[in-house]
């Protein structure tokens, strides 16, 4: 049996690895008051918060191993087998969290489900670059990020919800079993690359794979496949790698700490967060649809790549950089939209505010990282492309983790401030890496 569109049920059940993948790493940042208080009675807020930091901490060190280990995976393995290894191994993980008696177990649990999550990153920009011609992918990637949008909404008041009927172990089996469940369809429909899937028509194989063709200045096909240590010799490499250093702490930010954020500041307990704490994620969402279906479209107009990718992540960026200084002081904005909005019976609180502003950051964010995330496709063969996702992520993730450490010290007495400032200079440092490290977006060919 032939499916129609196929491509589109592939990167829609990598979507859904990415929101299942989002409820799993989110389960522990909602929960942590809860477990906090079972397990650190005697603790204040700074303290917990430092365990929490360095509970998560092992998690993004071993995800930041697990980009480059899951690239290159992905790279021998396959797109089908190379999921299939990632998301079993991360929901096992993710149910043995019920079985933590402290922090070293935590950790422990925290370190291998961030090892086997990081596949999914690489996992989606292959699979993207096997199954989308060029003009489609950043409305791809869009829908992939847009998964983990989705996943983040879902999961704060999903795992809220859940603590009123099971205990916070439970809610770790229950979740671990849903990513298990989604092997069958999985292992059922991506049976094979387009090119050898059996059930693929063959006008969507041809449109697929013409659209990945690398044409020369001669108007020749070709492939150029660097080997890493050639990879590493091109300056558009170490533009991918430092535009995702720069960029994925500022996603990390609001993931880990939206709950600690709204616990700490606000005071919330595990249900009020469920009630604040997914509106960022509304903001992720769409930001991942527009920032891919604008991509399309300035394509489909006669934008070049280079152009269309540089300055959509620039409109990400310039998103972003202003509104980390409304974040600091959501009170005042607050009280300037209660001001204008007033005769409409507008009454918006500190908490609204914060989570409305975090939304708007998390928009810029998605505008720009769905772009970032299709540079290894837009420059290498595919058969690098996995390689160089990896390196991008792990190297992302480095930053991740050297942020995660340094949160609870810069937040200090509930003090997010100088935290923000950092999350706007890191938006600079993106722009820096994507306009003057990569002179142009195209295919690289071989340094002789």
């Amino acid at each position: 049996m032939k499916f129609k569109g196929l491509r589109w049920w592939v990167v829609g059940l990598i979507a859904l690895a990415a929101v299942i993948n989002y409820i799993d790493r989110q389960a522990l940042g909602v929960l942590w008051p809860d477990i906090a208080e079972s397990m650190f009675p005697e603790m204040d807020t700074d303290g917990r918060k430092e365990i929490y930091a360095w509970i998560t901490s092992s998690f993004i060190f071993f995800y930041a191993g697990g980009q480059a280990l899951f690239g290159k995976i992905f790279d021998w393995v396959g797109t089908r087998i190379g999921f299939a290894i990632s998301i079993g191994v991360w929901s096992i993980a993710t149910a043995l969290h019920a079985f933590a008696g402290g922090a070293w177990t935590f950790a422990i649990f925290r370190s291998i489900l961030g090892l086997a999550e990081a596949g999914n990153w690489p996992g989606a920009a292959k699979g993207n670059a096997e199954w989308f011609p060029a003009k489609e992918r950043a409305f791809a990637q869009g829908l992939f990020n847009s998964g983990a949008a989705i996943g983040g909404i879902i999961a704060i008041p999903m795992i809220a919800f859940m603590t009123v009927y099971f205990s916070w172990q439970m809610i770790f089996v229950i979740v671990g079993l849903i990513g298990l469940l989604w092997l069958i369809p999985w292992l059922l429909i991506v049976k094979a690359p387009p090119e050898y899937h059996p059930n693929i028509s063959e006008e969507e194989k041809k449109y697929i794979l013409s659209g990945q063709m690398t044409i020369d200045e001669s108007g020749d096909a070709s492939e150029y496949s660097p080997t890493t240590a050639q990879l590493f010799k091109h300056r558009e490499s170490w533009g991918v790698i430092v535009a995702s250093a720069a960029i994925d702490p500022i996603w990390w930010l609001f993931v880990a700490w939206i709950p600690i954020y709204l616990n700490g500041v606000y005071g919330m307990d595990v249900k009020t967060i469920g009630i604040y704490g997914w509106v960022p994620y509304v903001g992720a969402m769409f930001g991942a649809w527009f920032g891919g279906l604008l991509a399309q479209n300035r394509i489909k107009i006669g934008w070049s790549i280079n152009k269309t990718r540089k300055r959509v992540i620039t409109l990400g960026c310039l998103i972003m950089f202003p509104s980390f200084f409304l974040l600091i002081d959501p009170a005042a904005f607050a009280s300037v939209f209660n001001s204008v909005f007033g005769f409409l019976g507008a009454n918006m609180n500190s908490p609204t505010a914060a989570v409305i502003i975090m939304a708007i950051i998390l928009f810029g964010f998605q505008t720009s990282i769905g772009n970032v995330q299709t540079l290894p496709s837009d420059m290498f063969s595919k058969n690098t492309v996995g390689t160089l996702s990896g390196f991008a992520g792990m190297a992302a993730k480095l930053a991740v983790f050297g942020f995660t450490i340094l949160v609870p010290w810069l937040t200090r007495g509930e003090n997010y401030a100088p935290a923000f400032y950092v999350g706007a200079g890191l938006t600079a440092a993106a722009l820096f890496a994507v306009w003057v490290l990569i002179p142009k977006v195209e295919k690289v060919k071989a340094i002789n």
